[in-house]
């Protein structure tokens, strides 16, 4: 090939290449949650009044949280049907991170993720539920009013969670 269509090649390539980069903003890499403190939290649950909504909290040093994680996906996509809503809200620190951003490639997860802000623990665990400690998994549950009716703390199994999110989804259906 002479250094003329070689030239042409490779500025065809080039502004190929730069075509597609927008797209590829568009469509790759999941970008990493957003971080949400104490009110960004509040405003979450406003957000998702009028729907059923089940927030849970979650880490990858927390072995359970690991478990019920991909449990939680499926049903996610079970009752979106029924209107559930669920949001998951990382505690991970910022030494984490890689882990973080592994462990939801590897699950990919169909409901949005946030982190919480580091430090104001007391704080966001007081607005979230004030007997709340902080322990690992815990998962909230709010009815289309916004009003939180339930939670579980610590691990639970796939039909506790299915009780759960049917009477989540027939309060205040009546």
């Amino acid at each position: 090939m002479s250094l003329r269509g070689r030239l042409v090649l490779l500025c065809f390539l080039a502004a190929g290449a730069a075509m597609a980069a927008p797209q590829a903003q568009k469509t790759g890499a999941p970008r990493d949650p957003e971080i949400i403190d104490t009110q960004g939290y509040q405003k979450l649950i406003q957000q998702y009044r009028g729907k059923p909504l089940l927030v849970t909290f979650w880490a990858t040093w927390c072995e359970p949280c690991r478990d019920e994680y991909p449990m939680l996906n499926e049903l996610a996509k079970q009752y979106a049907p029924q209107g559930l809503k669920v949001v998951g809200v990382n505690l991970d620190g910022d030494g984490d991170l890689i882990l973080m951003r592994r462990f939801i490639a590897r699950y990919k997860p169909v409901f949005p993720n946030y982190r919480k802000k580091p430090g104001e623990e007391g704080s966001f665990r007081q607005a979230v539920l004030p007997e709340w400690n902080g322990s690992l998994p815990a998962s909230f549950f709010y009815a289309k009013d916004g009003r939180q009716i339930g939670q579980f703390i610590g691990e639970r199994t796939r039909d506790a969670y299915e009780t759960a999110i049917r009477s989540l989804l027939t309060s205040g259906s009546h």
